[in-house]
């Protein structure tokens, strides 16, 4: 991987003549993200991720934190204990000169011997999980990292919409795999890292995995365009 979405980054934070991500999926065309989204503030967040941060609470993990918008928040603005943690050397170098100040470099799957208050995986968090088949795995690891009282904050989207439909309103979709299990690309300034597996999660499959290992699904709130907050919890 060249780690083309930490280049962005950081591009971005030092001014070294950022350009958009183009991101792809095997469902969907190219579309290109403004880097300049990952930096933004508390209020130009969307309702789902502001919930989630007025949620968090004692030691928090944030999983996946990227540009370090959410960490910030929770540190500056709600005088949070935050450790911000991603696999993405350019995201973790951007978020120190941003002032994170506990921030390391680990994909979540390898982190040991640590428990939080609140883990928290916004952006699509079940993308993380990779394919239907991880997803036990995955959250046994979760519910390791997890205090006795503490939550998992998550969120995802239900894509059946992107799939087309029969004249009985039926959708037409590929035989084989779960439908959220995506393969996504991410090209920038010319350049294109391989293919990885993302994973989007409806609440329904989510609730009952997470049944299934131990722990319960709230749904906490929906968003504008079939997504959703989470709160998992010890059962």
């Amino acid at each position: 991987m060249n780690d083309l979405f930490g280049k962005a980054i950081l591009d971005y934070q030092t001014g070294n003549a950022p350009e958009d991500l183009i991101t792809e999926t095997d469902i969907s065309e190219p579309d290109e993200m403004p880097v300049a989204y990952l930096f933004r503030d508390f209020d130009q967040m969307p309702v789902i991720e502001q919930t989630a941060l007025r949620l968090a609470k004692g030691r928090v993990l944030d999983i996946g934190c990227g540009a370090g918008s959410h960490a910030l928040y929770l540190q500056n603005k709600r005088q949070i204990d935050v450790m911000a943690i991603d696999v993405s050397e350019g995201a973790i170098e951007t978020c120190r000169l941003r002032g994170v100040r506990e921030t390391r470099l680990t994909d979540v799957m390898r982190l040991e011997n640590e428990q939080f208050d609140t883990l928290l995986l916004l952006m699509n968090g079940t993308g993380i999980f990779g394919t239907m088949a991880r997803v036990a795995s995955s959250l046994q690891q979760l519910k390791k990292l997890l205090l006795p009282n503490g939550q998992i904050l998550i969120d995802s989207s239900d894509i059946l919409y992107m799939f087309d439909t029969d004249e009985d309103g039926a959708h037409w979709i590929p035989a084989g795999n779960y439908y959220g299990e995506l393969t996504f690309t991410i090209s920038y300034k010319g350049q294109t890292d391989p293919p990885f597996p993302w994973l989007y999660l409806d609440f329904n499959t989510l609730q009952t995995a997470a049944h299934h290992n131990g722990l319960a699904c709230e749904l906490i709130t929906e968003g504008s365009h079939y997504d959703y907050l989470a709160r998992l919890t010890n059962l």
